[in-house]
């Protein structure tokens, strides 16, 4: 009986191929994490020579504080915004663009596609810009009409409006273009084969596009909540630091602030790996309950 021996070359060949990628997620991925966790149970500003052992009371004023709350609740609003103006709008748009338009559809990618060239800054100053209640452009249609445009960098809920909407100027031609390119992988003649059945568009939409482009979407879904909450913290820098009275902060700006506004970095750590709980949860489900119906070609 023969036995083949591989070199020792080739043993140690693929090794060698991943020892980059994987000392450069060590250094970059796992080491912060594991030195935020022990931040995260120390009190140190910093500065300090000495840093002082609380156990878990980081984690403990974490929960309690009603700020951290309210934090909370921005984030769930944010993701609800991004989620309805980045994934479901984009979806809708992809599936008229591929499946009903006749012509154009060149110059609508271009158009939707544009503002995604804006950096997070100069969108901000834009839509501060026209949303302003004296000067700005929607104001001074609104007043034609007598309306009045409230100071929304003042006003609870609007102020998260407003700022959703710069992270959707810059995800949103990204995502449509991502979804418009899963469209096309959809089987024309099963969609002819529908509308010869006088099946409506919406129809179209929800039984048969939906599902044979659930693996994109799917992918755009998850995108779409860490990708915005990720740019959402640029235009509150700049535009509301937060307010009023924290108002327009999600959890990843307010580990910011905590951490290099008010240096407190064992609470700011604390936050950090609970802000990093919550979306493995949230992967989790996707997982376990979303992964099933999605349809992978082949």
């Amino acid at each position: 009986m023969i036995v083949a021996v591989k070199p020792v070359k080739e043993k140690w060949l693929p090794w060698l191929f991943i020892t980059p990628a994987s000392l450069a997620f060590l250094l970059f991925m796992f080491w912060p994490l594991v030195y935020t966790i022990y931040l995260s149970l120390l009190k140190w500003n910093m500065v300090a020579p000495i840093k002082v052992p609380v156990g878990l009371a980081n984690y403990l004023e974490v929960l309690t504080d009603p700020v951290t709350l309210k934090l909370f609740a921005n984030t769930a609003l944010y993701l609800v915004i991004l989620i309805v103006l980045n994934f479901l709008v984009p979806y809708v748009f992809a599936f008229v663009n591929t499946f009903v338009m006749k012509g154009g559809k060149g110059i609508y990618k271009i158009l939707l596609f544009m503002p995604s060239l804006i950096s997070l800054v100069v969108g901000a100053i834009i839509l501060q810009w026209l949303f302003n209640p004296v000067s700005g452009p929607l104001g001074l249609l609104l007043a034609e009409v007598g309306v009045i445009l409230p100071a929304w960098s003042k006003t609870n809920g609007l102020v998260i409006v407003v700022i959703s909407l710069v992270a959707v100027f810059k995800t949103f031609g990204y995502n449509f273009l991502v979804l418009l390119s899963g469209m096309g992988n959809v089987s024309t003649e099963l969609i002819e084969a529908a509308r010869l059945k006088k099946t409506p568009n919406r129809y179209i939409f929800s039984k048969i596009v939906m599902s044979l482009t659930s693996s994109t979407a799917v992918y755009v879904f998850i995108m779409s909540m860490v990708q915005g909450l990720q740019y959402v913290f640029t235009p509150i820098k700049v535009l509301t630091q937060g307010g009023p009275n924290n108002a327009s902060s999600n959890i990843i700006y307010g580990v910011y602030q905590e951490a290099f506004g008010y240096y407190n970095t064992g609470k700011a750590s604390a936050l950090s790996i609970l802000t990093l709980s919550l979306f493995v949860l949230l992967l989790v489900l996707e997982f376990k309950y979303v992964e099933k119906g999605v349809y992978y070609e082949n």
